[in-house]
């Protein structure tokens, strides 16, 4: 199949697929001899799995392991739980973050009184950050 097809059966763009294949993600895709790439089933395979693993927000790098994995028969299943509760950590991580920013901001948006006073207390607060930090 050429690669509009295999991005229809994938759900992963032409543009993404070129690029996947640039960075070594996917397999160098045989060409016809008019140049056109030639996408099997298998690779159409790959190409989903790919996609699956970026809507869970897996990075390129951990992508390739994880396609590495998926390909050799001879993994241990603990090798990918190891790399998904590595993943885990940190989304708990930037989850802790995040709520901490929204509760630093919902205090500030709580302390506004939102009225056509000039006087606000988030603006002071980012003032005050940008006065003490270091050059």
């Amino acid at each position: 199949m050429n690669i509009g097809q295999a991005a229809a059966g994938s759900g992963v763009t032409a543009k993404m697929i070129r690029y996947y294949e640039s960075i070594g993600l996917i397999n160098q895709i045989s060409r016809s001899e008019s140049g056109y790439r030639q996408y099997s089933e298998q690779e159409v395979q790959v190409l989903r799995f790919i996609k699956r693993s970026r809507d869970l927000g897996f990075s390129l790098e951990r992508i390739k392991t994880l396609v590495g994995l998926w390909q050799d028969k001879d993994r241990k299943s603990a090798d990918v739980k190891q790399l998904a509760r590595q993943y885990i950590a940190e989304l708990d991580e930037d989850i802790a973050k995040l709520q901490s920013i929204r509760d630093e901001l919902t205090h500030l948006a709580n302390c506004c009184h939102g009225d056509n006073r000039p006087d606000c207390p988030i603006l002071a607060d980012l003032a005050k950050a940008a006065s003490t930090a270091q050059p």
